[in-house]
């Protein structure tokens, strides 16, 4: 049997995140550090079709590229720690393959415009696909969270800054 060989994919972004947040420095790491800050998405409007029936979900979960990101390295010194730490078990952006992920609280659809709170996405970024936050499928509040269960109230106040943008280290 061959040993799999590495396959490429292309994605087309189906809209654009927009925040308040236009550098990378000062904004929050996580959407519970951006509690009530307000951003929209502008859905093109070839995709328009796909956003029916979501307007009935209070949540949603964003994929998007984290596009300033640069390289990766497999260990990281996270946002949330001072010791490095394998990508991998971190949300660190320079990753192999620099995907986000932020669950943010859907305020309204109106047209091809979804109105959202709890945005910690840089202004402009673009939208690979969105989820219905479903409690039932997306939530085990009673988890282990290995390294950041000694962080997790530092989560609210922790910003970004560019250790994650240029050369790899």
């Amino acid at each position: 049997m061959n040993p799999p060989t590495e396959t490429s994919f292309t994605y087309v972004p189906i809209g654009t995140i927009h925040s308040p947040f236009t550098q990378l420095d000062g904004m929050p790491i996580q959407p519970a550090g951006a509690m009530g800050v307000r951003g929209r998405i502008v859905i093109r409007e070839k995709f328009l079709a796909g956003l029916r029936d979501l307007n009935g979900f209070s949540r949603i979960i964003l994929l998007y590229p984290f596009h300033h990101s640069q390289g990766y390295s497999l260990e990281v010194i996270p946002f949330l720690d001072t010791v490095s730490r394998g990508v991998f078990s971190t949300r660190a952006p320079r990753r192999p393959n620099a995907i986000g992920l932020s669950i943010v609280r859907l305020v309204a659809v109106n047209g091809c415009e979804l109105i959202i709170e709890d945005i910690d996405v840089l202004d402009g970024t673009p939208l690979f696909d969105i989820k219905p936050y479903t409690p039932l499928f997306d939530s085990y509040p009673d988890e282990k969270s290995g390294w950041l269960d000694g962080n997790k109230d530092a989560v609210a106040a922790a910003k970004s800054d560019r250790r994650f943008c240029g050369t790899p280290r």
